[in-house]
């Protein structure tokens, strides 16, 4: 588990494991107090010395923060300690008796005991601005009671709530995008303006204070809607979760965080958000995607028939010259096929290179093995590429086999090695025979060759060479410079 502690505190603190785990979770979740409050929190833990040192900080969201300095490694001022001591020593909250000033404004301390299985094993400070306005706003009372209420399960050990859904996603609401109050049996006592919103705009209409949130928005729920399976518990405030609700295509993010007070329930806090655009937004994309996949595969689906009609005709061709031209034109469209077809099962334009080729080297030295037994063997690893880069170097690939087989080994026994280097955005592959090898001055002409020297300085901007081997063979050694994209797919 990573550490939450600054590398220069975790020999200096004895917490159990359980205990940073305990410290993570309050610290996932802790910007909610800090935002209800308008109040900078910071976390101190206890070193063997009898030191506090500050080990974690968060600044509200929506206001000034006290600390614009970072405080993550402080020492807690001799002065104050005393009163943390206390905190941590009787498990009690403790309020400072006098502002202190930091030279800019007075600030009102509150010492937070961190209790994890009825053992206190830190303090959390809570530290406002001295006002009524902080930040620039007009702290409402109602969010203020939320968030002392919170701080309290904090020095009971019921904060964090454990198995509460406070997975951060796209959307996650936020105590600024809209806040309720529930009573115990989920009646609404306060809602903030941004909330009153959203619940108009999903169609609630008229005052909000007073109804039963669950009844209100499954009173307006079309029949035969399909809903999330938690929503009445968590519209209820009875269950620690986050769900979503959808009227007439207004779409609302909801988070529960039931509160108790002395082991007793004392109501929940509800922070709702309207996801309207972020969702519209998500279903744009997912259709994007669907559309690039069909494209993908319908390609493929043609490519494929254009090389079932290539491969018919080659049949029926009298002439062994042009017999053997189609043969090949239909091997280099199944290649871009099988490309095409990898594309049409992802969404994000990028392939796994080795899964591609490793069927690509099967089937062009198949079809290019009328007599021998060829053997056929890939090291290393392409990685990820893009779209663009894996049909070109598909298409090189396919090419420099196929002419091993054909002119290097020229019907005999032999093997065929690919090796593949990455480098982050530089590729190095080498395609090697063992057969005859290369005479001397041969000049590289051929049709296959063209298109191999093409690709690889026009769409990939690498340069190939051809090289003999000792012992016999040819090394075909490729040096291609991939996009930034594919190299950031590959990290």
């Amino acid at each position: 588990m990573p550490n939450l502690l600054p590398s220069a505190l975790r020999d200096a603190v004895d917490l159990a494991e359980a205990d940073l785990d305990w410290i993570h979770q309050l610290v996932a979740d802790w910007q909610l107090i800090a935002d209800l409050s308008t109040s900078d929190l910071v976390l101190w833990v206890r070193t063997r010395a009898g030191r506090f040192i500050a080990a974690g900080h968060t600044r509200p969201s929506g206001g000034t923060t006290v600390h614009l300095e970072d405080v993550v490694g402080r020492r807690m001022p001799a002065s104050r300690e005393a009163m943390a001591m206390e905190s941590l020593s009787t498990s009690q909250i403790q309020d400072a008796a006098e502002p202190y000033w930091t030279g800019t404004a007075a600030v009102q301390e509150e010492y937070i005991p961190v209790v994890h299985a009825g053992t206190p094993i830190a303090v959390v400070t809570r530290e406002t601005s001295v006002g009524v306005i902080r930040g620039g706003r007009i702290v409402e009372r109602e969010m203020e009671e939320i968030a002392e209420v919170l701080c309290q399960m904090t020095a009971s050990g019921e904060f964090p709530i454990q198995g509460a859904g406070t997975t951060i996603r796209h959307g996650t609401p936020r105590v600024a995008d809209g806040v309720l109050r529930l009573d115990e049996e989920g009646r609404i006592v306060y809602v903030s303006p941004n909330g009153r919103s959203c619940f108009h705009r999903l169609g609630i209409e008229g005052e909000l204070e007073g109804i039963l949130l669950a009844e209100a928005v499954t009173s307006i729920i079309p029949a035969r809607t399909p809903v999330d399976e938690t929503l009445a518990v968590v519209l209820m405030g009875r269950q620690a979760w986050l769900t979503e609700v959808e009227v007439g295509g207004v779409f609302l993010s909801v988070r529960s965080i039931p509160l108790t007070l002395r082991g007793r329930r004392s109501g929940a806090a509800l922070l709702v958000r309207d996801v309207t655009e972020v969702r519209r937004r998500e279903q744009v994309l997912l259709n994007k995607d669907a559309t690039i996949r069909e494209v993908h595969h319908r390609v493929k689906n043609n490519l494929q028939t254009v090389s079932a009609l290539l491969r018919m005709q080659a049949r029926r061709a009298s002439n062994e010259e042009t017999r053997q031209a189609l043969s090949e034109a239909e091997r280099r469209v199944t290649t871009i096929a099988t490309v095409h077809d990898a594309l049409s099962h992802n969404v994000n334009e990028h392939v796994d290179f080795d899964e591609v080729f490793s069927s690509i080297l099967r089937m062009a030295a198949v079809v290019a093995t009328p007599t021998g037994e060829v053997s056929t063997k890939l090291e290393g690893s392409f990685g990820v590429v893009d779209a663009d880069t894996a049909q070109a170097l598909a298409t090189v690939l396919a090419e420099l086999v196929t002419n091993a087989v054909e002119h290097g080994l020229d019907g005999r026994d032999g093997r065929v090695t690919v090796t593949a280097h990455r480098d982050e955005d530089h590729l190095e592959v080498h395609v090697m025979d063992n057969g005859a090898g290369l005479a001397p001055d041969t000049l590289m002409t051929g049709l296959g060759t063209r298109i191999v020297t093409t690709l690889v300085r026009g769409e990939l901007r690498g340069v190939i060479d051809w090289e003999p081997l000792s012992g016999g063979g040819t090394d075909v050694v490729i040096h291609v410079r991939l996009s930034q994209r594919a190299a950031r797919a590959e990290a």
